[in-house]
């Protein structure tokens, strides 16, 4: 299928160069047959053009079944009759003033509208069956080809990271690794507590210290506890050497009597 859509491009160029050879030869009929001004030179120029215009179209741009494609058939079919109407006059009148007789200066024209008509036919028809095969090699391809599935789509997909568009992270100077020392261990001393002396020693103590030689009693007394209370005191005041005098010898023999 391949070798034949080639091929018949091949022959549509062909017949492509035929045709414009026979536009050539009516425009330079009908050019030569013109006046000496550029003006009555183009208006004599203009059917041949015309018709090479409405053939390519007609050829390269595909119609419908229809009305539509009925009017372009026919409009060119009235470009080219023009066209061949006054381009045979205008070669009749080129051929009898360069010489030819009058036989061959009313044939000769025949030749070049028909040379025309043919190559016209050949260009319509070949570009229509190079439209055909070129339709069916694609259906054939999207035939061949299954469609892909949401998985095959999400499966090719390209993830990007970091390392593809800027590569991997290097260190541009490397970082020494600096190795701490344990800190020493710091061994806590004990804090002592201290108990905070009572009331009533603070008062044992005064009293024991205005009054030093009175008795247990007397001091226990004077400072409003109870006896035993006042020699709990005195005995912590003598261990601790916390009493603001020294011990009386007077108070051994207190507490002995008692």
């Amino acid at each position: 299928m391949a070798q034949d859509l080639k091929r018949l491009k091949r022959i549509g160029w062909g017949v492509r160069s035929v045709f414009a050879l026979g536009i050539a030869a009516s425009l330079a009929g009908n050019v030569l047959h013109a006046s000496d001004n550029v003006i009555s030179q183009a208006i004599s120029a203009w059917s041949p053009v015309a018709l090479l215009l409405a053939v390519e179209l007609i050829s390269r741009i595909p119609a419908r079944r229809g009305a539509l494609s009925a009017v372009r058939l026919g409009a060119t079919a009235v470009i080219a009759g023009i066209a061949a109407w006054v381009s045979y006059w205008h070669m009749v009148g080129v051929a009898t003033r360069y010489g030819e007789a009058d036989s061959s200066a009313y044939l000769l024209p025949f030749s070049v509208d028909g040379l025309i008509v043919v190559a016209s036919i050949s260009l319509v028809e070949i570009g229509g069956r190079i439209r055909t095969l070129t339709e069916t090699a694609t259906e054939a391809a999207s035939v061949s080809e299954p469609a892909p599935t949401p998985a095959d789509v999400i499966e090719s997909k390209s993830v990007y990271t970091n390392d593809d568009t800027w590569g991997p992270e290097t260190s541009a100077v490397p970082v020494p690794t600096v190795e701490v020392a344990p800190a020493p261990a710091v061994k806590k001393t004990p804090v002592k507590r201290v108990t905070p002396r009572p009331v009533s020693a603070e008062k044992v103590a005064k009293v024991a210290a205005k009054m030093p030689d009175a008795p247990v009693s007397q001091i226990a007394a004077k400072a409003g506890v109870s006896v035993s209370t006042a020699r709990r005191h005195l005995a912590a005041l003598r261990v601790t050497d916390a009493s603001p005098s020294a011990p009386l010898p007077a108070e051994t023999p207190a507490l002995a009597a008692a």
